[in-house]
């Protein structure tokens, strides 16, 4: 069990391990490609959210930034962490990929609040998630479109 666990967190940070690196911020495998990457998957699956949060300046480095590096450990109970962690690491599409998609899917979750919110009552809902129906995200996430883009996300394997 020990080795096991240790490659579960081995395959969780070794996605994440460059958006620490500042050299490699603008990098393809830097936090800011990992952002407009996330942005141009809201795009493609939501395009009137994602133009309602541009037109509100409603960036995704004020809230997907902690989501990502901290892989969502900050929004959840540890119990729904686990579930998270668990659905990340048995995609096959790899977990950057996924948390892209689960934090895609958050926002889709909670779009009517957004759509109808400003800039401060967005900010205010997207740093501190509300409660929701895990496995409804993780089921919205499994059933995103794919951007056309030539982000390429870091992998191990």
């Amino acid at each position: 069990a020990e080795a096991d666990s240790f490659e579960c967190f081995v395959q969780l940070l070794s996605g994440s391990v460059d958006h620490f690196c500042q050299q490699l911020d603008n990098s393809s495998v830097g936090i800011h490609s990992t952002l407009l990457h996330f942005s141009e998957l809201l795009k493609a699956n939501d395009g009137e959210l994602w133009r309602h949060l541009d037109a509100s300046k409603m960036n995704p480095q004020f809230y997907a930034f902690r989501w990502i590096t901290l892989l969502l450990t900050q929004e959840f109970e540890l119990s729904s962490i686990m579930r998270i962690w668990d659905y990340l690491l048995s995609n096959p599409s790899g977990v950057q990929e996924v948390l892209l998609r689960v934090c895609c899917a958050m926002l889709l979750c909670v779009r009517h609040e957004l759509v109808c919110g400003d800039f401060i009552s967005n900010l205010k809902l997207l740093q501190h998630y509300p409660e929701v129906d895990l496995e409804h995200v993780l089921d919205v996430a499994s059933h995103l479109k794919t951007p056309v883009s030539s982000y390429q996300p870091y992998s191990i394997i």
